[in-house]
C-alpha cells in the first residue's frame, strides 16, 4: 500500500497517457506501440527526496484511486522521456519577509488497474 503520509503528493495529480513508439529491432523484429495510463505531478523537490525510495516498487492506492496501483518512473529505460524532470521553481515571501524559493520536480506514475474479482 502507498504510504498515507505521502497521500498529498498525489492530489494534483494529472492523469495523462504515455506512449511508446513501436522499434525496429536489429535483428528485424519490431515491437508494436504501446499506451499506458499514468499520473503526472508537480511536486516541490523536497517531497520528490521523501519519496525517491519508493522509486521502481509497485504501490496500492486507496481513496479516490481505490483499485488502482501506481510505480514512480525514475530510471527504467523505456520511460525516459518521463523520468523526473525540473518543474520550475517559485520564489516566495515568508510571513517575516524573507524572500525563498521553492524547486519543483515533474515525476510520472505508472497507473494500473488492480481491482480484483472474487467469486459470488
Amino acid at each position: 500500500m502507498w504510504p498515507e503520509e505521502f497521500n498529498s503528493i498525489l492530489d494534483g495529480a494529472e492523469e495523462v497517457t504515455l506512449t511508446l513508439p513501436a522499434v525496429v529491432h536489429e535483428d528485424g523484429s519490431r515491437s508494436e506501440a504501446i499506451s499506458r495510463q499514468a499520473l503526472k505531478v508537480r511536486i516541490p523537490m523536497e517531497d520528490y527526496e521523501r519519496i525517491w525510495p519508493l522509486a521502481e516498487a509497485r504501490y496500492r492506492l486507496g481513496g479516490k484511486f481505490s483499485g488502482k496501483a501506481i510505480t514512480l518512473i525514475t530510471t527504467n529505460p523505456h520511460y525516459h522521456a518521463w523520468h523526473p524532470a525540473d518543474g520550475g521553481s517559485i520564489e516566495n515571501i515568508s510571513d517575516s519577509g524573507r524572500r525563498y524559493s521553492t524547486n519543483y520536480i515533474v515525476a510520472h506514475f505508472l497507473l494500473d488497474d488492480v481491482r480484483e474479482t472474487a467469486a459470488a
